[in-house]
């Protein structure tokens, strides 16, 4: 059985969830914070700072999870044509930064202003004869001004990159703490950061946090849903309110159960490749 389960490394990277990686002959290279990651076809990691991570969250029991989200055609259908499709475990204020900067834009554009705040702000090394920057320290663009970070591409989100990077170097907002935390206090946490909404921290819950029924509702999740889901979910307007995204959620976990973020993210996948959305 868990030979179907395995991991389809292309498509995990290439879904929406993280940004500053590349693909180089045979390997998949990333950065994850203070780390840079090299992925073979079959999800084998190594690590330039030697750190033992579960990034393609392996020991998640997928056998239990699809079994549990697999409650309507749709999403069977998302299942059986991604099945290798993983949520990824990234480092926290990496994500943090990626999803603010993610906000009304798309993934290329996310991705050219990561590099650019990556080597301007971050660390360069040395990996496997390639060059890298790592992603900047919360106290390097916690000191950085507005007009360093706005060079970076990044327009009106560059405040908001500042007061996160500052809330996170002055332990305001603690990861550590935040991933034990449930779900609710988890997001009512994150969400006193300026520039993070429902949906930017429903992201960084469930692809950083181990918040599992997170269930980011951009206007990609809200087509599927008014598309696939009109009966279950009655969505009935294009804008969704803080009180109708939380009474969304609520219908979506009772639905999918608290493995709903993968639901998320198969249904996510399907539809922009049926839309042929480019990647990364």
């Amino acid at each position: 059985m868990q030979k179907s389960f395995t991991i389809n490394v292309e498509n995990s990277i290439n879904s929406g969830q993280v940004f500053l990686w590349k693909e180089n002959d045979q390997y998949w290279y990333g950065v994850n914070g203070q780390d840079i990651l090299r992925v073979d076809k079959l999800g084998k990691i190594k690590s330039y700072q030697n750190s033992k991570t579960d990034f393609f969250r392996k020991k998640d029991n997928m056998e239990k999870i699809i079994s549990s989200i697999s409650r309507d055609s749709t999403t069977k259908e998302a299942v059986k044509k991604y099945i290798g499709l993983r949520l990824l475990d990234q480092d926290p204020f990496q994500c943090l930064i990626s999803f603010i900067v993610s906000s009304n834009s798309n993934i290329q554009k996310i991705k050219t202003s990561l590099e650019k705040i990556s080597k301007k702000f971050g660390t360069k090394v040395q990996f496997e004869n390639q060059e890298f920057f790592l992603f900047p320290k919360p106290e390097k663009l916690a000191k950085a001004s507005i007009n360093e970070i706005t060079d970076c591409g990044v327009g009106y989100r560059a405040k908001f990159i500042k007061e996160a990077a500052n809330m996170s170097f002055l332990k305001e907002i603690d990861f550590e703490y935040l991933k034990k935390s449930n779900y609710h206090d988890a997001k009512e946490n994150i969400c006193l950061v300026p520039g993070v909404g429902n949906k930017v921290a429903d992201c960084i819950l469930l692809f950083s946090l181990n918040k599992l029924e997170a269930f980011p509702l951009d206007r990609w999740m809200i087509r599927i849903l008014e598309k696939y889901y009109s009966v279950q979910f009655q969505i009935t307007t294009k804008t969704i309110t803080d009180k109708q995204y939380d009474l969304l959620h609520e219908k979506i976990v009772k639905h999918y159960g608290q493995y709903a973020g993968y639901a998320q993210q198969f249904l996510f996948k399907m539809e922009r490749e049926n839309y042929k959305k480019k990647w990364l």
